[in-house]
């Protein structure tokens, strides 16, 4: 009776240890929102620019919040170059729900930001914004800003969407990501991801999005190239319960602005 006692008290303390990791695993996840505008004309560009350079991202540093990435598209003959890329990392969804709150009191946001913030209805500084909410993947619970030191419009961003016919697929091509190794086949291929997140909400659901970063658009198709031809990849799309789990992809080619942290 007593090695039976010992026996279930040693599993319930293993299940209380399991669990505590499992807890202080996702209390290290990230959570990024991904704001995309978009924009018509020069005039456009230069009033969200200012903005963003002199009123909303100091104003995240003021609260704390690092690591901002703001992209445009990479000039090309058939991409229309009409959008800005702003990604914001949060150590918490609360952090995520008390950000606009703190931009309408801090007064110098709104006095930086007055020719953006006070647009007339009839000039507005953009054509629209959408917001992208995820969480970051358990394989990469941190964003890694990206250490390129190539000149800022050679760098090559890759901002990529995998969307998925079905939740459930959608919860396999994240399996593959982490369970599968994919994660790990980039880091073997040094293609300097920024971040691999889950998509919480958005207009492609369900889909995932991930980034990953070259010095140039020279060394970014060497690398597709050796991940395609690479065994583990493969391997990865040879195995039965990895096939279908992603039926569209949207790719950006981006550099980062001047005033990008990275």
């Amino acid at each position: 009776m007593k090695n039976k006692i010992s026996s279930l008290a040693i599993s319930i303390i293993l299940l209380f240890i399991t669990i505590g990791k499992g807890m202080a695993q996702e209390s290290k996840r990230e959570f990024y929102e991904l704001k995309t505008y978009t924009i018509k004309n020069e005039a456009q560009e230069k009033i969200v620019d200012n903005y963003l350079k002199n009123a909303f991202l100091p104003a995240l540093k003021r609260m704390g919040i690092n690591n901002i990435g703001v992209f445009k598209i990479q000039p090309g003959k058939f991409v229309m170059a009409d959008k800005i890329f702003v990604l914001i990392p949060f150590s918490s969804l609360d952090k995520f729900e008390k950000m606009e709150a703190s931009l309408a009191v801090d007064k110098s946001h709104l006095s930086a930001g007055e020719e953006y913030i006070t647009a007339k209805h009839n000039n507005p500084p953009y054509e629209r914004i959408s917001s992208t909410l995820m969480r970051s993947f358990t394989k990469m619970p941190k964003m890694k800003p990206s250490p390129l030191s190539s000149a800022r419009e050679d760098r090559v961003y890759e901002l990529r969407s995998y969307e998925s016919p079905t939740e459930a697929f959608y919860v396999n091509k994240v399996s593959m990501f982490n369970e599968g190794e994919e994660v790990e086949l980039f880091e073997s291929l040094n293609a300097n991801a920024v971040f691999y997140g889950e998509v919480l909400s958005g207009d492609r659901m369900p889909n995932l999005m991930y980034m990953t970063t070259y010095e140039n658009m020279e060394k970014r198709d060497a690398l597709w190239k050796a991940f395609g031809a690479s065994e583990k990849w493969q391997e990865l799309i040879s195995e039965e319960k990895y096939k279908n789990n992603v039926n569209k992809a949207d790719i950006w080619l981006l550099y980062p602005t001047e005033y990008s942290d990275y």
